[in-house]
């Protein structure tokens, strides 16, 4: 049973109306955002009128101000937007649904401009006007807004859309907008300027199930990308048009990078699964899994094997990370799969390689390992206390000195060091070395 002085609703309504109104006035003194909550609250208390005039009298209060916001105005405004999107989503939209999507549009509105005069680095701001456009929709179908009329709000807002907080619009309005209203909406963005293959007239053809419209708007010449092959062949086997998705995906050549686009790949194989072509989706699986060591893709690869073959292929997968050329892909694969003890092994096969400036991995891969192998885990962190000494990175001294401490601890249960070093030989050398680098040895020490 919680206690009485515990924080909840229940609790707080036991002290009293008047007890609480005395607290919430103590508690907002100073603080505008609360009392401004408070004033919401106490408009919402006389009728959807008031509280609509409330919201309506704030979003054009900060639709004057032009002062940038740094991160404690830019957390207070978000405290603000949120009060304001939950009286229009909530009482409002419940009482009036149309006088409720004209406020969600007036917010949104907003964002244009308060999103360019803050550094939203949380990406907080960004969210909360991408959750009120999701929220547009269901109530302007409430409020059984015309077509015509929420097409043209759209394509405005569309046109305005420089931080991607609109990039989900199209589908939430899928429902109020209708196939007619989609496709004035189409005519509306191509009257802005927008060529096929835009993102918002591909959103369009999706939610309208218009796959050949789809599919229209993208060129020969960009089939030929793979990126933008899977993509098109992911919608085209979405829609059942498997045999048209693996000719699309034939057709393209051409790669960004050299390495194989991962999203060309997987909707590879998914097309192959869904034409019934196992075999060469298996295949697909094990080439990738044997160049990259994707986890993923090998657990598919094994999931579809039958259970007497599934053990030899592991082992076989084992093998593959240990004799990979790239050895720090196959500690991370060894380490995550996992397969420790082979880890460990692995980690002294490569004594002499590893990075420390592959710090994630070497620090993760030592403390899984730290406790049955305590040598292999020592040769992972010694790196990376060499590599910031080296490098005279100062920023990652704290950490090189915590990992020094962990040798040291690491060293104790050591009793055969396999020709390394031991730790206070290794200590020494790093005296020798870097003895005057005094702000680590101070960290070491403290």
């Amino acid at each position: 049973m919680a206690s009485k002085r515990t924080l909840n609703p229940q609790n707080l309504a036991a002290l009293g109306p008047e007890v609480l109104a005395e607290l919430l006035i103590e508690v907002s003194a100073g603080n505008a955002v609360i009392q401004r909550r408070l004033r919401l609250a106490l408009a919402a208390a006389e009728g959807v009128g008031s509280a609509a005039q409330e919201v309506r009298k704030r979003l054009a209060a900060i639709d004057r101000s032009s002062t940038f916001l740094d991160a404690a105005k830019r957390k207070a405004l978000i405290s603000d937007l949120e009060a304001q999107l939950q009286a229009i989503s909530g009482p409002i939209a419940a009482a009036d649904p149309s006088q409720a999507c004209e406020l969600l549009l007036r917010l949104l509105e907003l964002s244009e401009g308060v999103l360019g005069r803050c550094f939203d680095s949380s990406g907080a701001l960004l969210a909360l006007f991408g959750r009120a456009a999701q929220g547009w929709g269901p109530i302007c179908q409430a409020a059984q807004l015309g077509p015509e009329t929420l097409a043209e709000q759209a394509a405005e807002l569309l046109a305005e859309n420089t931080y991607g907080q609109f990039d989900g619009l199209v589908p939430a309005l899928k429902g109020a907008l209708g196939d007619w209203g989609l496709k004035l909406l189409g005519s509306s963005i191509h009257q802005h300027g927008a060529a096929d293959g835009n993102t918002y007239l591909l959103q369009i053809a999706v939610a309208r199930g218009d796959v050949d419209g789809y599919l229209g708007q993208f060129s020969a010449e960009d089939l030929r990308w793979r990126e933008t092959a899977a993509s098109v062949a992911s919608h085209l086997l979405a829609s059942g048009r498997a045999e048209q998705a693996l000719e699309i995906l034939d057709g393209a050549t051409e790669d960004t990078d050299g390495w194989p686009q991962i999203d060309w790949l997987d909707c590879r194989i998914a097309v192959l699964d869904a034409l019934n072509r196992t075999s060469e989706a298996q295949q697909l699986r094990w080439q990738w899994f044997s160049k990259s060591l994707s986890i993923p893709h090998l657990r598919d690869y094994l999931k579809r094997l039958a259970a007497f073959e599934d053990a030899e292929a592991e082992e076989r997968a084992l093998q593959q990370a240990e004799g990979h050329p790239v050895s720090l892909l196959g500690l991370h694969f060894l380490v995550e799969w996992p397969a420790l003890a082979r880890a460990a092994s692995h980690v002294l096969a490569h004594g002499q390689e590893w990075d420390g400036d592959a710090y994630e991995i070497h620090t993760v891969a030592a403390d899984r390992l730290s406790a049955k192998f305590p040598l292999a885990a020592t040769l992972l962190l010694r790196p990376i206390v060499f590599f910031a000494l080296w490098t005279g990175n100062a920023r990652r001294y704290r950490h090189a000195a915590d990992h020094l401490r962990s040798c040291d601890q690491l060293a104790c249960r050591i009793d055969d060091w396999q020709g390394h070093r031991d730790h206070d030989a290794f200590v020494l050398r790093l005296v020798e070395l870097f003895g005057t680098e005094w702000g680590f040895w101070k960290l070491v020490d403290h």
